[in-house]
């Protein structure tokens, strides 16, 4: 007699649920999935249709920042704009790294306002000379997207500032976000305009543009999107304060590769991820990666550099010669400490002054002999914070002259005004030591333009190539100067000996040092930063073309891309429905804490005690909420077993007790508890042990004060016992602690149980579980086929019950 077999267990879709809220939508899988892989999006682009028939390159990245690399002017006749490259422009200088195969188009805010006559005509001006493709906002937009969102939110947030006063302008907004929102999607229309879809690639820059990969994702499933911060990315304790936090992580996750300036960063990245979402991360050959619904999201950790040969060739500037012998002259016989920075609250120029101000009290013997030159950029904002600091740091470096100063030399030369290009080098190659003092700083390319004007070229005899740099320890560039003093700037008399420190040096080790940081800023340039991002998004998304993409959910906070395998097949539910018709014995088994459970119960299920992620062997904790089936559930399995030809059987890590309990009412309903320990037949009330005869479990009693002895010990765990294990769960603890912990107690209970005729499974789900050897499942299910078997006859399965399988 032919029995179809359908096996609901379906991981399959617990994979694609993993390590996720269970608030998306998950219940319309099916229903996209009719529509086909990647339905709805456009074919291929007109762009790249004329690409093709000009015989030109077919791979291009678009490179989106807030800001286009350029400079602009109004004409001489008032007629029109007139622009040319920003040099100085990070995303300009990149483009040197960038294959030599690949096309780069730009798409960012203009760097002036444009009066809406006027875009048509500067559109088509940037695209054919600069390959720009501008974006333009309304006024209203733009100040809530910039001045605003980013400016008054994310930028405190992402350099560890709360907004703590009841009236701060950095507390949240929602008319700001939206602003936001506004804007990133503005943003997406135009690379959509511009993109071919599967042979483009999108590089996003900073944190302007956080939810843009998300917007991307959703129209283009397959794109090819990646996104580097340039700011710090602060700690978990920080972010999660922010009310969008889920979607901004979720965004970043729609890249397919995520960068960042350090490791700190990359590790409060994944803090947040494995906190917040439940995602925990991989290594392999050195590389980080993160499972996102399917699809490999990769970290990259690289500091960017800067562009070498461009203060190289300065040298020969007849205004960089002129300016470099006044100060040289001008300061001649003294030591020369060197300070460039915006007027900004997270620069430390409070903290450098002071600490020179208690060097120079506690070394009275330099105040003739040194001199800390600080260039001030004029500040950017009219904020509080920023004109108390200006007021602040001026008064603070005229009393520092009037207290150390002589009536023939002043210790400090402070120039609050835009110093030129050449004027900077200029001051670069002759200062001993450059000093920087930044409370929090995403990158910070001084050190590296210092480092690279005093080595000067070749040709350049004068270049002292020596030279000394004190570095905060909380800025980005810190880690890649390991010649440097790093210090903390906090600490005003960690800087002040510093300072002495710096200048006391002998010549032969400053040399020493200035050769390690030259060998390194030298080889990491900009150039080499794009390059090598550009070449691991190229290797992270090669397997785009051949994925089956399905989106899901709607809005910014729901929707999620699930991306399977080429070979994956579809389920059809017609064919499922016609070998049910034409079955004459049909038998289902369910899993029922992972499947019935998170849909079916009487509790909220997204608090039942089940964490995405965990296998079906889990179970809740005694404190969570219960996970007895709804009325809807029961009467659906009361009308299934009515059927004589069905079958059906619920496997679960319960109690046999609860489940008793629990299914009562639907007697007809085959019951495997505690993950396969044991079994009650259908229509019966008798359990029967599917363990071994005679089964030792007298490692329960020796096992129970081990567990006891870590539930005391961490907080949020407990202990379930059942009568043929005993599981201790760790799910509501912190969870990095909870998984050394668990760590800890696997590597306990094998010495102590390692005679024992038991498994220890689980250490990274959430729970410990220790059950009988021979114990599972999938034992149990084997056997309950096999009984079928032989009452029924020979087993087999219907197509249908075969893709349902191969799912499982």
């Amino acid at each position: 007699l032919q029995i179809n077999i359908f096996i609901c267990d379906t991981i399959s879709l617990i994979k694609m649920q993993r390590n996720v809220n269970s608030k998306g939508s998950y219940h319309n899988l099916c229903a996209l999935a009719e529509a086909g892989p990647g339905a709805g999006e456009p074919q291929i682009s007109k762009q790249l249709k004329s690409r093709l028939a000009d015989g030109t390159k077919t791979s291009r990245l678009i490179i989106v920042a807030n800001n286009l690399p350029l400079r602009a002017k109004r004409s001489v006749d008032n007629s029109g704009w007139e622009f040319e490259w920003d040099e100085d422009a990070l995303i300009a200088q990149a483009k040197e790294g960038i294959p030599s195969n690949m096309e780069v188009l730009y798409v960012g805010s203009p760097p002036v306002e444009i009066a809406p006559e006027e875009q048509e005509t500067v559109s088509s001006l940037l695209k054919r000379k600069f390959s720009c493709s501008p974006v333009y906002l309304d006024r209203d937009v733009k100040d809530k997207y910039y001045k605003g969102c980013c400016k008054q939110q994310l930028w405190p947030l992402f350099h560890y500032v709360l907004p703590v006063h009841p009236t701060s302008t950095r507390r949240f907004d929602p008319d700001l976000w939206q602003g936001y929102i506004k804007a990133n999607k503005t943003f997406m229309e135009k690379v959509v305009e511009e993109s071919a879809t599967d042979s483009d690639f999108v590089w996003i820059h900073d944190y302007h543009l956080i939810v843009l990969p998300s917007f991307l994702r959703k129209r283009f499933n397959r794109i090819r999107c990646g996104i580097f911060l340039h700011c710090p990315f602060p700690s978990s304790e920080i972010f999660r304060t922010f009310p969008k936090r889920e979607e901004l992580l979720r965004s970043l996750l729609n890249a397919d590769l995520v960068g960042f300036h350090t490791f700190d960063y990359a590790r409060h990245f994944l803090s947040c991820c494995s906190r917040m979402l439940g995602l925990e991360h991989e290594t392999s050959r050195g590389s980080i990666t993160l499972d996102y619904y399917g699809r490999s999201v990769a970290l990259k950790i690289m500091p960017t550099g800067i562009r070498p040969q461009r203060y190289l060739d300065g040298f020969e500037w007849d205004e960089f010669r002129w300016r470099r012998g006044e100060l040289a002259a001008q300061f001649a016989g003294k030591q020369v400490l060197v300070g460039v920075d915006d007027m900004d609250v997270f620069k430390g120029i409070e903290l450098k002054l002071q600490a020179f101000d208690r060097f120079l009290e506690r070394h009275p013997e330099w105040k003739e002999k040194v001199v800390l030159v600080q260039i001030t950029n004029p500040p950017r904002s009219s904020g509080k914070d920023v004109m108390e600091m200006h007021s602040y740091v001026t008064d603070l470096a005229r009393k520092i002259n009037e207290r150390h100063g002589t009536s023939t030399s002043f210790p400090m030369c402070y120039l609050e005004r835009h110093v030129p290009l050449h004027e900077r080098m200029a001051f670069y190659s002759i200062a001993d030591c450059a000093v920087v003092t930044c409370t929090r700083d995403g990158m910070n390319l001084v050190p590296y333009e210092y480092v690279v004007c005093r080595q000067g070229p070749d040709s350049d005899t004068s270049s002292a190539k020596e030279g000394m740099l004190i570095v905060s320890e909380f800025v980005g560039c810190s880690p890649s100067l390991s010649g440097a003093i790093r210090v903390n700037p906090w600490s005003i008399e960690a800087v002040a000996d510093a300072f002495h420190a710096a200048i006391k040096l002998p010549r032969e080790h400053r040399r020493l040092r200035h050769e390690k940081h030259w060998k390194y800023v030298s080889h990491h340039t900009v150039a080499y930063w794009a390059q090598s991002y550009v070449a691991d998004l190229i290797k992270v998304t090669k397997d785009h073309v051949s994925m089956k993409c399905y989106g899901l959910g709607l809005g910014l906070d729901t929707f999620r891309m699930v991306a399977l395998d080429a070979n994956f097949r579809h389920l059809e539910e017609r064919l499922v429905h016609m070998s049910y018709l034409n079955a004459k014995r049909r038998m289902f088994f369910f899993d029922y804490d992972c499947v019935l459970a998170a849909f079916g119960t009487s509790g909220d299920s997204t608090s039942s005690g089940l964490q995405p992620g965990q296998t079906s062997s889990s179970v809740s904790s005694p404190g969570s909420f219960s996970l007895a089936p709804s009325a809807a559930l029961l009467a659906l399995l009361s009308r299934m077993s009515s059927d004589p030809s069905n079958a059906i059987y619920l496997f679960s890590g319960r109690t046999k007790a609860d489940l008793t309990q629990w299914f009562s009412s639907v007697p007809e309903v085959g019951l495997v508890a505690e993950n396969g320990c044991f079994y009650r037949p259908i229509g019966s009330k008798t359990w029967i042990p599917l363990a071994a005869p005679h089964t030792d479990l007298s490692w329960m009693e020796l096992t129970k004060p081990i567990l006891q002895q870590y539930v005391e010990s961490t907080d949020g765990s407990c202990v379930e016992v059942k009568e043929s294990a005993l599981v201790w769960d760790y799910r509501d603890a912190d969870p990095d602690f909870g998984s050394w912990q668990a760590k800890e107690l696997l590597d306990h209970l094998e010495d102590v149980l390692s005679n024992k005729p038991v498994e220890i499974v689980g250490g990274s789900q959430g729970f410990v579980e220790i059950k009988p050897q021979g114990v599972s499942k999938g034992q149990a299910l084997e056997l309950l086929l096999l009984g079928a078997a032989a009452v029924q006859g020979p087993v087999s399965s219907s197509s249908s019950a075969s893709s349902s399988s191969s799912s499982s």
